[in-house]
């Protein structure tokens, strides 16, 4: 995670809806959102986002600020601090996948290892099927497009779930 990265996504939406639906959006990612109003006012609200990059997990947090420009607001989001960390487990799999196609593949020089190929290959698909298939990315770019949705779903009129 990059600390002083800006990300910026424009709504058609004034900034006080553009605030309550990335409030919306923060419970539904599970994000830590200071509350909007604070007592001595000026300071910007302050998100605290999970995030996944493939095999790594972890959190970014940064001032959010929603301010009006033409046609609706611009959202904010400054990242300022952030932590990540590799998923053991998925590596571990990708491991035993990557044993599992090696032996699949030096059975031919090695004709005793014919009996257990079988399993070399069904370890090695098991990371795929398991891991390499289901890798996703989700961090302040996608938080800021759900945010433009949720107010796409609020101007249509469309109850927030």
């Amino acid at each position: 995670m990059s600390a002083g990265e800006l990300h910026a996504v424009d709504v058609a939406a004034g900034p006080e809806a553009a605030l309550a639906a990335l409030a919306r959006t923060a419970e539904e990612w599970g994000a830590d959102l200071e509350p909007l109003e604070r007592e001595g006012g000026g300071a910007a609200p302050q998100l605290r986002l999970p995030v996944v990059a493939g095999l790594r997990r972890g959190w970014v947090s940064g001032a959010v600020t929603a301010v009006e420009v033409e046609g609706g607001a611009r959202v904010t989001f400054h990242e300022q601090d952030g932590q990540s960390y590799v998923h053991a487990p998925a590596v571990a799999v990708l491991v035993i996948a990557g044993l599992g196609g090696l032996l699949t593949v030096l059975w031919p020089f090695y004709p005793r290892l014919l009996a257990v190929a079988p399993l070399g290959a069904v370890l090695a698909l098991s990371g795929w099927f398991l891991i390499l298939a289901r890798l996703r990315t989700s961090g302040p770019r996608e938080f800021l497009d759900a945010v433009t949705a949720e107010v796409g779903r609020a101007d249509q009129g469309g109850t927030p779930e």
